[in-house]
């Protein structure tokens, strides 16, 4: 038998990359968590530590940093995955936030900026000293600065200037009282290998990655939802079409895509031959400026 043999295919090799780092947390590590907000990379990422930790239970809760302003069905896909898994799940709300004075919502305005206040309250009440997140480097170029260990200071700071090396692979999770590690399990991970991921392994996701039909209007490029928290302006036309999401943020910033996609091999198929990134394409909270993700991962942002 050969090396060529026995070599892993590239799922295989990415997977098993993903799950040595999960081991290494949980083996370095006191109080990690994992970031669970019900959208496709964070089910990958369960799936991965359903894989690194069996047949024992998550060693690890499952938190989700809900805005108030997330789709019912991935809501909805959340509560009953953690309770599949029996897991422990722990949701921190940017409304409680707003209600304290911590944050202020500018009226109209997005929410995400606000998630930021919220997460960081989500750690230092949980005490966690490692935070798993789903973020891969191909989403967007803030991203793709960062380490699978992401060091962050008593403020939950990141500098992109001060990282870390990460040699072959040793991590180095150092840190005092009141730091804590970001790690990004998937960060070697494109959007095209997701889904080949979820296409193999038979992952179910919200039914709201497929192709439905749903009430939208366009507006800078987007194709928004008709719902509670994104209201069509009076010039903005809706229609009724047959769309998908490629990434499930705030219903108020994210953006359909039109697709006949119905199966995870349809949007494999998809994927494979499109240019644009999904954050780039479907969110409005991406296109505030050049440096929008840097700037909100600097200030404590996943």
């Amino acid at each position: 038998m050969t090396a060529a043999d026995v070599a892993l295919d590239h799922l295989d090799a990415l997977e098993a990359e993903s799950i040595h780092v999960m081991r290494e947390v949980a083996a370095e590590f006191e109080r990690p968590a994992l970031l669970f907000s019900g959208g496709k990379d964070s089910i990958v990422m369960l799936r991965l530590a359903q894989k690194a930790f069996w047949p024992a239970r998550l060693p690890f809760p499952l938190v989700h940093v809900d805005t108030g302003h997330n789709f019912d069905e991935v809501l909805a896909f959340r509560d009953r995955r953690a309770e599949e898994l029996q897991a422990r799940l722990v949701v921190a709300r940017v409304q409680d936030d707003i209600d304290a004075g911590r944050v202020v919502e500018v009226p109209g305005g997005l929410r995400n900026p606000l998630q930021t206040t919220t997460l960081l309250r989500a750690i230092e009440e949980g005490r966690y000293d490692a935070v798993f997140g789903g973020a891969r480097r191909d989403e967007e170029k803030a991203r793709a600065k960062e380490r699978f260990f992401s060091f962050r200071d008593a403020f939950g700071q990141w500098d992109p200037k001060n990282q870390r090396p990460e040699l072959w692979d040793l991590y180095n999770g150092r840190h005092a009282p009141g730091e804590h590690i970001r790690v990004f399990p998937l960060s070697n991970w494109t959007e095209l290998d997701v889904w080949r991921y979820i296409a193999r392994e038979g992952i179910e996701v919200p039914s709201l990655y497929y192709a439905h039909e749903r009430e939208v209007f366009e507006r800078d490029g987007m194709l928004l939802a008709v719902t509670p928290h994104s209201a069509p302006r009076p010039h903005e036309a809706v229609s009724t079409r047959l769309v998908r999401y490629r990434t499930v943020g705030d219903a108020s910033c994210t953006g359909a895509v039109a697709s006949p996609a119905a199966t995870a091999d349809d949007v494999v198929a998809e994927v494979s031959v499109t240019r644009l990134t999904e954050r780039g394409a479907t969110r409005a909270d991406d296109r505030t400026s050049e440096a929008a993700m840097e700037d909100r991962k600097k200030a404590g942002y996943f």
